[in-house]
């Protein structure tokens, strides 16, 4: 599983970076530490305030998609996957799909905010969810995707993103190995 998931995400970032190259679109387009830094902070606490809106307005939605992602957290425990194979993962993934969803496909899908909506929308669409009792999770996928769209498309910079994308998935599968850890040793 752990080596699926890897080369899927190492693929999206060779993917995406050949695609980028090939049209000449950048990564960034005007340097700015101060920028970039603000952005990732908005974006990764945009993220965290996202997810508790959604556990307050649609609480049994979001429980079961919490639940799902239970499932996937015993799977990753059952296949030995660490914590720092889970941070590489984060890593890859966060990278992977900040360059091939905004860098690449943003930019092919008509540039600009029409790009941000039609990227957002296919993102979702590559974010499928098994049970319908979590419908909650492809408007908060849709709605992470907006705000990496706008972060790219205002910064010109893919780095807030990729930061952010990667602290949120580290997080999350830390949760997700740690949970199963405590519930193993209660």
């Amino acid at each position: 599983m752990f080596r699926f998931f890897m080369l899927l995400q190492l693929g999206l970032v060779l993917v995406g970076l050949v695609w980028m190259e090939l049209a000449g679109y950048t990564a960034i387009k005007s340097p700015d530490p101060l920028r970039d830094s603000l952005a990732f902070l908005l974006l990764f606490f945009g993220l965290m305030g996202l997810e508790r809106l959604f556990s307050l307005l649609f609480p049994k939605s979001f429980q079961a998609a919490e639940a799902l992602h239970g499932q996937l957290g015993t799977l990753m425990r059952a296949q030995g996957i660490s914590h720092h194979q889970a941070l590489l993962l984060a890593l890859v993934s966060g990278v992977g799909e900040e360059v091939f969803f905004r860098g690449a496909l943003q930019n092919a899908l008509l540039g600009g905010w029409p790009g941000v909506l039609l990227q957002a929308v296919v993102f979702t669409a590559l974010h499928p969810v098994p049970d319908q009792r979590a419908w909650s999770y492809p408007l908060f996928i849709f709605l992470g995707g907006l705000m990496f769209g706008s972060a790219y498309l205002l910064t010109g910079s893919l780095l807030p993103g990729m930061l952010a994308h990667y602290l949120h998935n580290a997080r999350g599968f830390y949760e997700l190995l740690d949970r199963g850890e405590n519930e193993h040793h209660a």
